[in-house]
C-alpha cells in the first residue's frame, strides 16, 4: 500500500471528534507509524482521558464560537472532522480552516454536506484551503470509481453506482440515517439535485456473486460524482434487506411520525444501548463491493466492480492516508473530490482495492 513517508511526527493534523468510534481506529493507526496527532472534541473531561491514555495532546472546543475555533486552530495545518452528524459540525469546522488557512477533512457521506462545502469552494481557494470532505468509505472508493468510468466513456450522459457493505454501523452512522430517515431520497438529473421518494426505485446489482435486490438511496455520490466528471445523470443504489427496503417505503407515508421527537429519541436511545461500532474480527471479515454503469446518449453501456476491505477499516486507512498527504503538501485549495486531487486509481494503492471492468 502506498502511503505518505511517516517520519514526521504531524503533530500539525487535529482529529475533531476524537472520541468516537471511526476516530479511535484512525487514531491508533496513526500512533502505529508512530505519529502524534493533535486530539478535539467538545467534551473535556472524556478527551482529557483519551488524550492521557495515547500520550497525545487534547484540545476541548465546541463549535459555536468561530473565534474559539479559529484560536484553537492555530499551528494546525490539517483538520480531520469525525464528529457527526457532519450537517452540524462541518460548516463551522470548515470556516475555522478557511480562517486560518488548514486544510479540512471529514469522513461524511451526506450530500448536503457536500453542496454546501462546495458552495464555499471559490472562498476556500482564496484562503489557500482545501475542502475535502468525504475522504473514508465515504467516498474514496466510489469517487475513485465514478472517475474511472467517466476514463471509460468520456461522453458519458448517466452514471448509476451501488454498494454492499454488510457489518454493524458505528453510532455515528447509525444516528445520521435515523435524523435523515423521514427526508426522502434525491438523484441528479440534467446535473441538478431532484429529490423522489424514499427507495424511489430498485434494482437488482451483480457484485460478483450473482443478482443482489438494491433500492436507491441519496448518497454523497449524487454530489461527489457530478463534482468529479460532470455526468449529468446519477444515482446511488445500496443492497438492502426485505425489512430495510419496507421500511423506506412506509417512510413515504410516515415521514412526519418518524421524524418527531419522541420516535428520534427512541431509535437514538437504541443506537446508543448497542455496541459502538463492528469489533476487530468482523472488520477483518468484512469487505465492501461497489458496481458502476455508465451509459451514452447512443445507448452504449460499460460496467465495473471495485472491492475493498470492509468499510471502517477502509475508512481509517484512506482518512489518514488523505490528512498525511495534505500536511505534506499535496492538498489543492478549494473544495476538491479525493479523486480531484489523487486520481481514479488512487483506492488501488490500498490493501485489498481491487478493480475489473465487466462489460
Amino acid at each position: 500500500m502506498q502511503t505518505t513517508p511517516t517520519s514526521k511526527g504531524y503533530g500539525d493534523i487535529l482529529i475533531y471528534g476524537a472520541n468516537g468510534y471511526t476516530a479511535d481506529l484512525i487514531i491508533k493507526l496513526a500512533q502505529s507509524e508512530g505519529a502524534k496527532p493533535v486530539l478535539a472534541g467538545r467534551n473535556p473531561e472524556k478527551l482529557g482521558a483519551l488524550a492521557n491514555q495515547h500520550g497525545l495532546e487534547a484540545k476541548a472546543f465546541a463549535l459555536e464560537n468561530p473565534a474559539v475555533i479559529a484560536k484553537n486552530l492555530a499551528g494546525i495545518s490539517v483538520v480531520l472532522n469525525c464528529a457527526g452528524p457532519f450537517t452540524r459540525t462541518a460548516e463551522p469546522l470548515a470556516r475555522a480552516c478557511m480562517k486560518v488557512g488548514a486544510h479540512y477533512l471529514d469522513i461524511t457521506g451526506e450530500f448536503g454536506v457536500f453542496e454546501a462545502l462546495a458552495s464555499l469552494g471559490t472562498t476556500a481557494q482564496a484562503s489557500n484551503a482545501m475542502l475535502m470532505p468525504g475522504v473514508g468509505f465515504d467516498v474514496v472508493p466510489s469517487d475513485c470509481l465514478a472517475s474511472h468510468m467517466k476514463r471509460r466513456m468520456p461522453d458519458a450522459t448517466s452514471l448509476t453506482m451501488a454498494f454492499q457493505a454488510l457489518g454493524q454501523l458505528s453510532h455515528g452512522t447509525a444516528t445520521t440515517i435515523v435524523e435523515n430517515v423521514n427526508k426522502g431520497g434525491c438523484v441528479r438529473r440534467g446535473g441538478k439535485l431532484v429529490t423522489v421518494p424514499p427507495a424511489s426505485s430498485m434494482r437488482d446489482v451483480d457484485f460478483g456473486d450473482g443478482p443482489v435486490r438494491t433500492m436507491c438511496i441519496p448518497w454523497g455520490d449524487i454530489s461527489t460524482a457530478w463534482h468529479s466528471t460532470q455526468i449529468p445523470d446519477i444515482e446511488v443504489f445500496m443492497a438492502a434487506p426485505l425489512p430495510l427496503r419496507l421500511m423506506s417505503y412506509v417512510a413515504r407515508y410516515t415521514g412526519g411520525l418518524l421524524g418527531s421527537g419522541p420516535v428520534q429519541r427512541f431509535l437514538k436511545k437504541q443506537i446508543d444501548a448497542a455496541p459502538a461500532g463492528p469489533d476487530a474480527d468482523s472488520r477483518k471479515r468484512g469487505r465492501s463491493l461497489l458496481w458502476a454503469e455508465v451509459r451514452n446518449a447512443r445507448g452504449q453501456s460499460m460496467r465495473t466492480r471495485l472491492t475493498t476491505v470492509e468499510g471502517y477499516t477502509l475508512t481509517a486507512v484512506t482518512a489518514w492516508d488523505v490528512a498525511k498527504r495534505a500536511a505534506n503538501g499535496e492538498a489543492r485549495a478549494g473544495f476538491r473530490t479525493p479523486s480531484m486531487v489523487f486520481g481514479p486509481d488512487y483506492i488501488l494503492n490500498f490493501a485489498g482495492s481491487t478493480r475489473s471492468d465487466i462489460d
